[in-house]
C-alpha cells in the first residue's frame, strides 16, 4: 500500500477504459502533484546471438477506424457522454489522455502504478485503518468511500465503453509503443490486465497491514501512505490487484462483474472484425 492510489476503474473501462474507468474516484493516493513523467519501459535484454521473437498477437485490432480517434473537444464530448455528463470530466486529466491511459493500464499489472501518470485526480478522502490486536487492519468503513464510484462504474454500458475504446485505440496503440513497446499490441496488454484483475484472490477481512519501515531521524508526517499488506503473498500482487483488495470484498465482486462484462463485449467485437 505504498500510496493510497485514487482508483478509477481502469479496472472498469473497456479494456482500456476499463482499466482507466475502473480506478477512477477510488481515492487511493496522496494529493501531492508532480509533473507527469512518462518514462519508457526498460529494454528487454535479448541474447546477442539472435533477435528477440516477434510478439504474438492474441487480440488484434485495426489501428485506423474510419472516423478516426476523438481528440480535443470531441474527446471531451465522448467522455462526457460515456460517463454521464460534463461533471465527470472534473476528475480527469485530459492532457495527454491516451498516453496517461495506456501507461496506467500497463502499470496495473506491475508492482507500482505511479500517480503522476494517472488520467484521474486524487480523491480528497484518506485511506483509513483500525487497530486490531497486534497489527493495524483496513478500517471496516473504508470500503464505503468507494461505493459511489462503484455504482457509477456499474451504470456504464459495456457496449458503449467498448465503442469508445475502439475509437480511441489508434491513439492508445501509438502511446503504448512510444512508452517502450514497439511492435507490441496494446489490446493484448489490456486483455491480459483485465484477466489479471479478475484473478485477484478473494480474502478474509479485515486485512492486516504493516507500515513500511523508514530509516532516519525524521518521523513520517503522513503514515497512511506507507501501509502495505502484512501478508507477503498479498503484498507481492500487482498494483491493480492490491487496489481491488483495498476497496473491500463487496466492491471487489461488483467491479469484477463489470470487468467480465466488458471483457466479454470486447472479445466478441474482436471476433467479428
Amino acid at each position: 500500500m505504498t500510496k493510497d492510489l485514487q482508483a478509477w476503474v481502469l479496472l472498469a473501462m473497456a479494456g482500456a477504459i476499463v482499466a482507466g474507468l475502473t480506478l477512477w474516484r477510488m481515492g487511493l493516493m496522496p494529493h501531492a502533484q508532480a509533473p507527469a513523467v512518462f518514462a519508457p519501459a526498460p529494454a528487454l535484454q535479448a541474447e546477442p546471438s539472435r533477435p528477440p521473437p516477434e510478439p504474438r498477437i492474441e487480440y488484434p485490432l485495426e489501428s485506423s477506424p474510419p472516423a478516426g480517434p476523438p481528440t480535443g473537444q470531441a474527446l471531451r464530448r465522448a467522455l462526457a457522454d460515456l460517463l454521464g455528463g460534463d461533471a465527470a470530466l472534473s476528475f480527469l486529466q485530459l492532457d495527454e489522455f491516451p498516453r496517461r491511459l495506456a501507461a496506467t493500464i500497463d502499470n496495473l499489472a506491475r508492482p507500482h502504478a505511479p500517480r503522476q501518470v494517472w488520467p484521474v485526480d486524487p480523491a480528497p478522502d484518506r485511506f483509513t485503518v483500525d487497530e486490531a490486536g497486534d497489527a493495524p487492519v483496513i478500517a471496516a468503513d473504508n470500503a464505503s468511500r468507494y461505493t459511489p464510484f462503484v455504482l457509477m462504474v456499474e451504470a456504464i454500458d459495456a457496449r458503449r465503453a467498448v465503442n469508445f475504446y475502439l475509437r480511441l485505440y489508434p491513439s492508445l496503440q501509438r502511446a503504448y509503443e512510444e512508452l517502450g513497446f514497439p511492435g507490441h499490441y496494446f489490446n493484448d496488454r489490456v486483455m491480459a490486465v483485465i484477466d489479471l484483475l479478475l484473478s485477484t484472490p478473494e480474502t478474509e477481512v479485515p486485512l492486516k497491514l504493516r507500515l513500511t519501515e523508514v530509516k532516519g531521524p525524521i518521523a513520517s508526517l503522513r503514515p497512511w501512505v506507507r501501509y502495505e499488506f502484512a501478508d507477503p503473498a498479498l503484498e507481492s500482487l500487482s498494483s491493480g490487484q492490491k487496489i481491488m483488495l483495498r476497496v473491500g470484498p463487496v466492491n471487489e465482486r461488483r467491479l469484477k462483474e463489470k470487468l467480465a462484462q466488458i471483457r466479454s463485449e470486447l472479445a466478441s467485437r474482436i471476433a467479428r472484425r
